[in-house]
């Protein structure tokens, strides 16, 4: 009970402390009273894709055999990228603005297949890779809400959706995204307001709405080397973790 009320007067100092703060000279004082104002991002990110695995299935080559397969496949790790774009915020009122972000998102995503058909002596399925790249060309469409600035900072939350492109692929690779994703995306990030800009960090996390995965050239492959891959998942979904900076 004594650390409950310890706790609790820590907290009710520290509040204390922070509404008697005294206010500073504010620096840029009319910048968001602009309606409409641009600016550039640079971040980076981390990407992932989470896949349905099909499992055992019975596979038809071209000579018109048939082959068990059981091929599992995994992204292990998030995979770091960077992006960089522009923007153009227009200002909704005190609180809400609404910004417009075309970016370029790079990035390779590191895929593993685990071929329970091919087993070592000790019995562990053999493992292939595959680096995924992407280039994404994206446009964020946001809905910011803001709290009210205090000196020379102001916290917000925002929402919002990105349709993306996807600009890169290799005919060799096993798995194949599709051309055009759309991500639900939310997050977090303060304004800070310097002497000749002001400077916003932005941590924000994106969800693909739709499978990503292409299958449509499945039909095409009718090999026992790559098919047994290639057809391991039929199902798979975009995330992303983004740490970006607005510079407006």
């Amino acid at each position: 009970m004594l650390r409950i009320y310890t706790l609790l007067l820590y907290i009710a100092t520290a509040a204390t402390t922070l509404c008697a703060q005294e206010r500073t000279v504010q620096n840029r004082p009319y910048t968001d009273l602009r309606p409409f104002h641009l600016g550039i991002v640079v971040g980076t990110h981390m990407q992932d894709l989470e896949f349905d695995n099909v499992g055992l299935q019975t596979l038809t080559l071209d000579d018109g055999t048939q082959m068990q397969s059981l091929v599992t496949t995994d992204q292990h790790n998030w995979d770091m990228g960077f992006n960089v774009g522009v923007l153009g915020e227009l200002r909704l009122n005190e609180f809400f603005a609404f910004r417009f972000a075309p970016q370029l998102y790079f990035g390779t995503r590191n895929i593993a297949f685990n071929n329970y058909n091919r087993l070592s002596e000790s019995g562990a399925p053999y493992r292939e890779q595959q680096s995924l790249k992407t280039v994404y060309v994206g446009a964020d469409l946001n809905i910011i809400y803001a709290a009210r600035r205090f000196n020379n900072h102001r916290p917000y939350l925002m929402a919002g959706i990105a349709p993306m492109m996807n600009l890169s692929s290799k005919s060799g690779d096993y798995i194949q995204l599709k051309k055009s994703d759309v991500f639900l995306e939310v997050g977090m990030g303060c304004d800070f307001y310097l002497p000749f800009f002001k400077l916003r960090p932005e941590l924000k996390f994106m969800y693909g709405l739709s499978n990503c995965l292409d299958t449509s050239r499945l039909p095409t492959l009718n090999d026992g080397l790559s098919l047994p891959y290639a057809a391991s998942v039929n199902k798979a979904r975009s995330k992303m973790i983004v740490l970006s900076f607005y510079f407006e």
